[in-house]
């Protein structure tokens, strides 16, 4: 699968050397960014590692198919690394993924999360990954878009090791957004299961806890999403699809 991958994401590339971010056109009422991480090293370990496939299909069919322009960005543009090990799992997305000629060139060629403008988008979402645990807290560009967003009326959003672009982020008026919010992000017993807790630079869920959230946590690897306002936080992968179908409904009711 992997192999297939490789050559399935450099034949995309051939074919889409004229695509820009650019030509997208949509108003940013039905624009929404899914952020992906630009980190491959998983701590010392001398293991690769990157995004979660499904915590970027699952949100990005369901806004597509409710008629939402989606782009994606990385922190540093260009090839935004896939955690291979999410193709041992099945899912009903991977053979959608690999034959998505669009989504696997705006994976190949994400954009800079530098060069986003906030006012393009009424809706950001941060994928998880381990990779996001790196190169997502101390992001200064998160703040800046995912602040401008919120203060305009849009949704900050987050599922997994994405929620760990909360820990930092502040809004305009100085305040972490997270304070005093409730949120759902990946467990410390999520953690221990995989065998990472030593390995990733901090526990998410006790950061988000000292950062002044109110952390919700569900079953380990069951769906669990919690909206608080404009907040809206997915525990884990199997919470990716629920999160994505929240922000659909409260971008229709608003």
């Amino acid at each position: 699968m992997k192999n297939m991958m490789t050559i399935a994401l450099l034949f995309v590339a051939l074919l889409t050397t004229q695509l820009t971010h650019a030509k997208n056109t949509a108003s940013n009422t039905d624009k929404i960014l899914i952020v992906l991480t630009s980190h491959t090293e998983l701590g010392n370990t001398g293991k690769k590692t990157g995004f979660w496939l499904p915590e970027l299909t699952h949100p990005y069919y369901e806004f597509t198919e409710a008629g939402y322009t989606v782009d994606v960005a990385s922190i540093s543009g260009g090839m935004a690394p896939v955690d291979s090990k999410a193709f041992k799992e099945e899912d009903e997305y991977h053979e959608v993924f690999l034959n998505d000629a669009v989504l696997m060139a705006k994976v190949i060629r994400s954009i800079p999360l530098a060069e986003v403008n906030p006012e393009d988008y009424r809706a950001i979402m941060f994928a998880g990954g381990s990779g996001p645990m790196w190169d997502f807290p101390n992001n200064p560009d998160i703040s800046r878009i995912s602040a401008a967003i919120y203060d305009n009326q849009g949704i900050v959003s987050a599922v997994c090791h994405g929620n760990a672009a909360l820990v930092n982020l502040t809004l305009s008026n100085g305040e972490l957004l997270v304070k005093g919010k409730r949120v759902s992000a990946f467990t410390n017993e999520e953690e221990a299961s995989l065998g990472t807790t030593e390995i990733v630079p901090f526990l998410l869920q006790d950061k988000l806890v000292e950062r002044g959230a109110i952390h919700v946590p569900g079953k380990a690897w069951a769906e669990n999403v919690v909206v608080d306002g404009r907040l809206v936080t997915g525990q884990n992968p199997a919470s990716a699809k629920e999160a994505a179908q929240r922000i659909i409904a409260m971008m229709k009711n608003s």
